[in-house]
C-alpha cells in the first residue's frame, strides 16, 4: 500500500508525501488492532458518559436543593462539603476516562481509515473539541486542581472555600445540561454514523 502511494502520487512537496507515508504505515500497524482499541474506546466512553451521573442526580443536586432552601442550616452546608469533596474523588474515574478516549479516538481514525468526508465523524469531532473538552478542563480545575475543595479546605480559608463550594455549584449547573446531551449525541453518532 505504501509502494502504491507513493509511485502513484506526485508530491510536490515532500513533507505530505512522509505524512501520507506515515499515517499509511501506522494504519498498516493498527489495523488489526482496530477492534481491540475499538473496545477500549467505547468502555471509556462509558464510564466518561455515565461515571457521575448517579451521584450528581442523587446526591450532589438534592443536596443542593436542600442548601438553597436553608442556607444558613450547619448540618446541611456540613453535608453539601461533605458530598462535594466525595464527588471531587468520584469524578477521578470520568477523568482518568477522557484522556483515554482523546488517545483511542484518533487510534480508530487512522486505524478504521476515516477521513473528512465522514460528516457524522466531523460533527462528533465538532462537539468532541468544541464543547466536551473545554468542560472537561475546567472540570479538571474544579476537582483536582486549584478548585479542588479538599485542598482549600486545608488552607483554612474559609471564604475560599465556600467561593470554590459555589463556583462548583455553578458550573456544575449550567454545564450539566450542554455535557449530557452533548456526549449522548456523541455516542448516538459513532453508533449510527448519520449522514446528512
Amino acid at each position: 500500500m505504501t509502494f502504491y502511494l507513493v509511485t502513484q502520487h506526485s508530491f510536490s512537496d515532500p513533507q505530505p508525501q512522509e505524512q501520507a507515508i506515515m499515517i499509511d504505515a501506522l494504519r498498516e500497524l493498527l489495523g488489526p488492532w482496530y477492534l481491540y482499541i475499538k473496545f477500549v474506546h467505547v468502555t471509556f466512553v462509558m464510564v466518561w458518559v455515565f461515571s457521575t451521573a448517579h451521584a450528581y442526580a442523587y446526591y450532589v443536586v438534592p443536596v443542593f436543593k436542600a442548601w438553597r432552601r436553608n442556607p444558613e442550616d450547619e448540618d446541611v452546608i456540613e453535608l453539601r462539603d461533605w458530598v462535594m469533596e466525595r464527588f471531587d474523588q468520584g469524578v477521578i474515574m470520568e477523568h482518568v476516562a477522557y484522556p483515554i478516549i482523546l488517545i483511542t479516538g484518533p487510534l480508530l481514525f487512522i486505524a478504521g481509515g476515516w477521513n473528512s468526508s465522514s460528516d457524522w465523524l466531523m460533527l462528533k469531532l465538532a462537539i468532541v473539541v468544541l464543547i466536551t473538552l473545554p468542560i472537561e478542563i475546567l472540570d479538571y480545575h474544579l476537582s483536582h486542581f486549584g478548585g479542588a475543595k479538599a485542598n482549600i479546605r486545608a488552607t483554612g480559608d474559609k471564604e475560599a472555600y465556600e467561593a470554590g463550594i459555589h463556583l462548583h455549584w455553578y458550573f456544575l449547573l449550567y454545564s450539566s445540561p450542554v455535557i449530557m446531551p452533548a456526549a449522548l449525541l456523541i455516542v448516538f453518532l459513532a453508533i449510527t454514523k448519520f449522514s446528512f
